[in-house]
């Protein structure tokens, strides 16, 4: 091979350039497994090899001495085919290249292998940055809240808490009964009826106007947050009592995007918001599964989970859309939540002991027929504790976050929230089903939970009165 001439521009340089800044951010996949950062350095740096042996524009296809290369025959002008011969000349000094036409004229051909390699490369290629997306996943997502500069910080109300919840459980309940309790389920709630029942019941028995929001939990974030807004206007001018909203999992979403949609009309009737366990920044469960660019669209993932949410769950996919990171991302930007809502976040991290894998969740139950006028009830138990206690594993070994088992603890707090912090193990559903285990008898449960933390929400809203009542003086 001859060198090139002077002044133009040589591409061993910048390939090796790209490939040792691919090397780079490929070392950086795993930074907490040793042994899957060094597979996934080496799978780069094989087919990044792989990817320069594939021949480039420049490849000219010369054969091996003796040999003869098969040129697919164009079409000729006069719309017969056209026969194609090369051969290399056995002093190897030139190549020769002719073309026959049946009508004896002659005309140049272009070689076929030159736009069969180029393909193969481009694919090839393509295959490497769909790996490489589909490992990379939300690591440069998670948490993005918490480095936005220009956003208020957070301030930990985990003492206050637990403070609060002690004196519950010594039966000193403190909730007023001026206002109305709004419980906003999450995800999939239309599948299990007894989301949120246990704790509505507890505070019914304490005196306390309770409702559970029935939205279809598997619509978007603007459809539901729109239904939570009627739902607030119908229990303001039906009661003339402001409402305090808790929501959990999307539905701590769907609320906050219900005050930052219709604040104009909800300031009065809104006393405050508590935000469990929810996806405020974006989930990477979410996202993972329905990230375009990655590995799964060869199996065609999104259809699968679009199948499955519409015709199985009769639900919408963009309810699972509306929790990814980029979604998050644009709505946020367009819609931030009011200042002035006094906002109190928690989140928790799941359990991953050996109990969890017996542990069983109460989600239903079905009746049978009466027998000696007694209806008799079967549980319906499914082993959620034991799913999220590996969906936490797997986002600990794939991005070293701890999480509930579905969202990470970095994107559950509202930024200028009190964000209550607790280090007790808790997965994603203890909050809203009951376990068939019981509580240990020096631990709250869900109900005792929900009840603290509204407690610490109104603290939370007088205090918020209180600096502006000082401010207008």
């Amino acid at each position: 091979m001859e060198p090139s001439a002077q002044g133009e521009p040589s591409t061993s340089a910048s390939v090796d350039d790209s490939q040792s800044v691919s090397r780079a951010e490929d070392s950086q996949l795993f930074p907490t497994i040793p042994a899957l950062n060094q597979a996934a350095v080496n799978l780069a740096e094989i087919a990044s090899y792989f990817t320069q042996c594939l021949p480039g524009p420049g490849y000219a296809g010369i054969p091996e001495e003796g040999q003869e290369l098969a040129i697919l025959p164009p079409v000729s002008t006069s719309g017969r085919p056209a026969l194609q011969t090369s051969s290399a000349e056995l002093d190897g000094s030139s190549l020769s290249t002719t073309e026959i036409n049946i009508s004896g004229s002659t005309t140049s051909g272009q070689m076929a292998p030159f736009g069969v390699f180029q393909n193969g490369a481009s694919l090839f290629q393509g295959l490497v940055d769909r790996a490489r997306k589909t490992v990379r996943g939300s690591a440069d997502d998670i948490g993005w809240l918490q480095r936005i500069q220009s956003l208020p910080s957070t301030e930990d109300g985990t003492t206050r808490f637990l403070e609060i919840l002690d004196s519950v459980r010594k039966n000193e309940h403190k909730l007023p009964d001026s206002v109305v309790y709004l419980l906003v389920p999450g995800l999939f709630s239309n599948h299990g009826p007894l989301y949120f029942v246990k704790t509505k019941a507890y505070f019914s028995k304490m005196g306390l106007v309770c409702h559970i929001a029935k939205i279809h939990s598997e619509s978007s974030v603007s459809k539901n947050a729109r239904e939570i807004k009627e739902y607030i206007e119908e229990i303001y001018w039906g009661s003339r009592k402001r409402v305090l909203l808790l929501g959990h999992s999307k539905g701590g979403v769907d609320s906050a995007a219900a005050l930052s949609l219709y604040w104009p009309q909800l300031k009065d009737k809104v006393a405050g918001l508590v935000i469990a366990q929810s996806p405020y920044g974006g989930s990477p469960v979410a996202s993972d599964i329905l990230r375009e660019g990655q590995l799964g669209d060869y199996v065609m993932l999104r259809k699968v989970m679009e199948i499955l949410v519409s015709k199985v769950l009769k639900g919408d996919l963009q309810a699972l859309e509306d929790l990814t990171y980029e979604r998050r991302k644009e709505f946020l930007s367009q819609h931030p939540l009011p200042p002035e809502v006094p906002v109190v976040s928690f989140h928790t991290e799941a359990s991953i002991t050996p109990s969890v894998l017996t542990a069983l969740s109460h989600v239903a139950h079905v009746e049978l027929p009466a027998t000696a006028g007694n209806p008799a009830r079967i549980p319906v138990v499914m082993p959620l504790s034991a799913a999220l206690a590996a969906c936490s594993q797997v986002l600990v070994a794939r991005y070293g976050e701890k999480s509930d088992g579905l969202v990470t603890r970095k994107d559950a707090e509202v930024p200028g929230s009190l964000a209550v912090r607790p280090e007790r193990k808790l997965d994603h559903a203890w909050m809203v089903y009951s376990s068939m285990n019981e509580e240990p008898g020096d631990q709250a449960d869900t109900s005792q939970v929900c009840e603290a933390l509204l407690t610490l929400l109104v603290e939370v809203a007088q205090k918020r009165r209180h600096e502006s009542a000082m401010k207008d003086e």
